[in-house]
């Protein structure tokens, strides 16, 4: 079983969000929830097992349906961090766009 890395800490539960969830929203079950998200059965089971965790996409569709801070929800699942860490590549554009970016100046 493949775990991700946010589940090695302690305080993760992502069980709690999920029931928090079901009851703020007057659901029956985890289906339910997962017609109200708008995404796949598996993705919540996935989720509770810890195979997965709660990605920001999630986050935000969970921020818009029930109208709870990101913060907030991240808190009920336990996720205390304060920093992220990003990919040095992230941001920044592909190879071919710089490039490309670069012949338009020269035009110019």
């Amino acid at each position: 079983m493949a775990h991700h890395a946010l589940a090695s800490q302690e305080s993760y539960n992502p069980n709690h969000l999920l029931d928090i969830l079901l009851s703020k929203m007057q659901l029956k079950n985890d289906a339910a929830l997962s017609r109200l998200l708008e995404v796949a059965p598996p993705v919540i089971s996935k989720i509770r097992h810890h195979r997965l965790p709660v990605g920001a996409s999630l986050l935000i569709r969970m921020h818009e349906v029930t109208g709870m801070s990101i913060r907030d929800l991240r808190d009920l699942m336990g996720d205390r961090r304060t920093k992220y860490r990003l990919s040095d590549a992230q941001g920044r554009p592909k190879a071919e766009d710089r490039a490309d970016a670069q012949e338009s100046n020269y035009a110019h």
